[in-house]
């Protein structure tokens, strides 16, 4: 294994174990008991099965396309590396986000992630098997790592990843930060750059009604500043009384890992106007 996979490991495992101590990471809030089996297949699914084959392919067709440019970005300045990445890897995920709250059949393959009535460092890969697979910025980053980006896509994804899990984490790091009167303005940038457990938990909210829900922006995975910049962007600096889905049918284990290849006997249809 790949010392920036160890690493993220590492970093999982971390705020599992907080969870653990401190917000009952066995037993959440609202758990249903296919929760655990589909958090497991997914993540499982995606570390093993779909990132490396999709990163695999982008690089592939990334050489079939170009076959002379293997390293050619090489000797870029890592600012650039990085801006790329952010470009062409989180960007576009914030677009496929947002598309997946926008279009029913993309819906589907993403419901699973907000079908959970909590927020934890379990749902964060919780998604359907083919969500992962069509993910634009997963092939792109496969073609740049091809380009010979590849050991600033290392350090590039221990970063995002780290703020994805605390993000995801209900063990709110930025809760205790927001009470300290002189961090006000820090806390007013980071919030606005990165996603946050306040930012991210209001995408995640079930009722519509509830101040601190945003289910129709807050898209951010590692830069929040991708919903401040294209106006889907909402700050309350408090967290949705509930989590989950509000007003669509229930789904079944395998129509939330294998749709459209199995589905319920109703089928789900758009996520509620936020």
């Amino acid at each position: 294994m790949k010392t920036e996979m160890l690493i993220i490991l590492g970093i999982f495992a971390s705020f599992a174990l907080l969870e653990v101590i401190f917000t009952q990471f066995f037993k959440k809030p609202g758990q249903r008991r296919s929760d655990g089996v589909v958090e497991i297949i997914s993540t499982l699914m995606l570390i093993i099965v779909t990132q490396p084959l999709v990163m695999l392919g982008g690089g592939l067709i990334a050489s079939l396309i170009a076959p002379e440019a293997a390293g050619a970005l090489r000797g870029i300045p890592v600012i650039a590396g990085i801006a790329l990445f952010l470009i062409f890897d989180d960007m576009t995920q914030y677009w496929w986000h947002r598309a997946s709250h926008s279009f029913s059949w993309l819906y589907n393959l993403h419901r699973p992630h907000h079908n959970a009535e909590y927020l934890s460092i379990r749902v964060v890969y919780r998604n359907n098997i083919f969500y992962y697979a069509l993910m634009p910025g997963l092939w792109l980053s496969g073609a740049l790592v091809y380009f010979g980006l590849g050991w600033i896509y290392a350090g590039y994804l221990i970063v995002k990843m780290s703020v994805i899990y605390g993000a995801h984490s209900d063990v709110r790091w930025d809760e205790p930060l927001y009470k300290i009167k002189w961090l006000s303005p820090v806390m007013w940038v980071v919030e606005r750059t990165i996603s946050t457990p306040a930012t991210h938990g209001a995408h995640h909210g079930k009722h519509a009604s509830d101040p601190a829900t945003n289910y129709k922006g807050n898209y951010g995975n590692l830069l929040f500043f991708w919903d401040v910049l294209f106006g889907t962007a909402k700050i309350t600096r408090s967290y949705p009384e509930k989590m989950g889905v509000e007003n669509l049918p229930e789904t079944s284990i395998g129509e939330q890992l294998l749709w459209p290849l199995m589905k319920a006997k109703k089928e789900a249809t758009p996520a509620p106007a936020a």
